[in-house]
């Protein structure tokens, strides 16, 4: 819950940020110089880059839930229980259990469900990028299907 009040609050922020972005940039625009023309049309598109990442990060992590909630009602979530050092989680454990994941995912290759667990065990052996991929993969799957 803490986490969705933090989202919806620099959500609105962000949203007071476009709104007085493009006021300022109005101003630049309607200004009677090229230059100030130029940058008023720069700061517009940085607004746009800024609402569209916004809108893509806040679909993303909207989905996960959605399909977190459905492995989780289906009890196929995987539970946390890695073992943790300061905080972080063992590296051992965690290339571990992606490896389950992995060979789960290859055997399996066109179930978002193996795709999810697969991006879960990516960012619990600290890589996002992938992570995320796998992540992005499931959530095309279950919309196709």
């Amino acid at each position: 819950m803490k986490t969705k009040i933090a989202v919806g609050l620099l959500t609105a922020l962000t949203l007071l940020f476009v709104f007085l972005a493009l006021w300022s940039a109005l101003a630049f625009i309607l200004a009677n110089n090229w230059i100030a023309n130029v940058i008023g049309w720069c700061v517009v598109g940085i607004v746009v880059f800024g609402v569209w990442s916004l809108v893509r990060e806040l679909r993303f992590g909207m989905n996960t839930e959605k399909l977190a909630r459905i492995l989780h009602d289906e009890g196929l979530l995987p539970e946390d229980n890695l073992p943790r050092t300061r905080g972080r989680i063992g590296r051992d454990a965690a290339d571990q259990e992606f490896e389950t994941y992995r060979a789960e995912t290859e055997a399996d290759p066109d179930n978002w469900r193996s795709w999810y667990r697969l991006g879960l065990a990516y960012d619990a052996a600290g890589d996002r990028k992938r992570a995320r991929a796998a992540l992005r993969d499931a959530i095309t799957m279950y919309q196709q299907h």
